[in-house]
């Protein structure tokens, strides 16, 4: 009797045990993963509208996240922006970085839409040079980088708002670029151009 009790104690241990790595190992689902729950198939879900991160960035895994608010507060003024913030060396530098990571392999080194993810097959991206694009206001290219636009996915949850509109001003420098007066050009780039370049008007 007393070795059927200790076997029936063995026994539910090993039960208990089993059950904590049950929960230890719960089924989850990876970045990207489907799954049947939601109707619109995805296993990642997006925040609620309307919510704000109370905390962000590297300070976040600190003190509870209390060092971590001001990032989000930042992330609320560059989203609720319109137009370009001032245009320095920095911010150009920047958005040449982050333009070179997630729109060149689409939108081309040149912003015409013919770059080499499109050269292998996939559909070709509208040329930045469009005059339709030319005109679109700055707030346009930002709010097609948060929420994306035709097949292109939205970008949000990989470009935070300050380094959309660093890209903004790469966009515009590119169009800037194939536009540009030659007048305006350094005189060390008239120099390259044929014939030395002429002395004004558009190239």
């Amino acid at each position: 009797m007393k070795c059927a009790c200790v076997l029936l104690a063995v026994l539910a241990l090993a039960g208990c045990e089993r059950s904590m790595h049950d929960m230890y190992r719960q089924p989850r689902l990876d970045q990207g993963e489907a799954s049947p729950l939601f109707p619109d198939g995805r296993g990642e879900r997006p925040p609620p509208a309307g919510s704000v991160p109370v905390a962000a960035g590297t300070l976040a895994m600190t003190s509870s996240g209390r060092k971590g608010r001001e990032l989000p507060l930042a992330w609320q003024v560059a989203s609720e922006r319109q137009a370009l913030p001032a245009v320095t060396d920095t911010l150009l530098a920047r958005g040449q970085e982050r333009y070179g990571i997630y729109c060149l392999p689409c939108h081309g080194a040149v912003g015409d839409g013919d770059g080499p993810v499109v050269r292998r097959g996939f559909p070709h991206p509208p040329s930045y040079h469009e005059q339709r694009l030319r005109d679109a206001p700055d707030r346009h290219f930002h709010d097609v980088i948060t929420n994306g636009y035709g097949i292109m996915h939205s970008y949000a949850d990989r470009v935070p708002p300050q380094d959309r509109w660093a890209i903004v001003a790469y966009i515009r420098a590119l169009q800037f670029s194939q536009q540009a007066p030659v007048a305006q050009l350094p005189p060390a780039v008239r120099a390259k151009l044929p014939g030395g370049g002429p002395a004004g008007g558009p190239r």
